[in-house]
């Protein structure tokens, strides 16, 4: 393997430093009780926050477990250390709560009005429509 000169290991640092410098990262991250969110400050100067239930692995969180928070690389990612639970900020920030099979799972959960009447209306039908391709 070829050696990196000073200017090449140079350069990657200043990449590594404006990167820093441009992306949102934790701050510092709370649970905040009274609303029932975790809240992130990020590097940025913006905040995030959103319901600890929603993530994979908080879902039955108590209080006192959510409080126990940590920041990790650099603030990329957050840490439940009883729980052993790691979710990136990034991911938070783009709205992933977990895997995608998790995240699969939550999307069919989702509750409406819409989604009751439509389900109404298919069972007055006799239940949901067949699959087209005949699967």
């Amino acid at each position: 393997m070829a050696e990196l000169t000073d200017a090449e290991i140079d350069a990657a640092a200043e990449r590594g430093r404006l990167l820093r410098s441009a992306e949102p990262r934790a701050a510092s991250a709370r649970y905040d009780r009274q609303r029932d969110r975790m809240v992130v400050e990020l590097t940025n100067q913006c905040s995030l926050a959103f319901p600890p239930r929603l993530v994979q692995g908080l879902e039955r969180a108590d209080d006192r477990q959510l409080s126990n928070v940590e920041i990790l690389g650099a603030g990329y990612g957050l840490h439940w250390e009883d729980l052993d639970v790691d979710i990136s900020v990034p991911g938070l920030m783009a709205g992933l709560f977990g895997t995608r099979s998790y995240m699969a799972r939550r999307a069919g959960q989702v509750k409406s009005s819409a989604k009751a009447a439509a389900a109404r209306t298919n069972g007055a039908k006799g239940g949901r429509p067949k699959n087209a391709s005949g699967a």
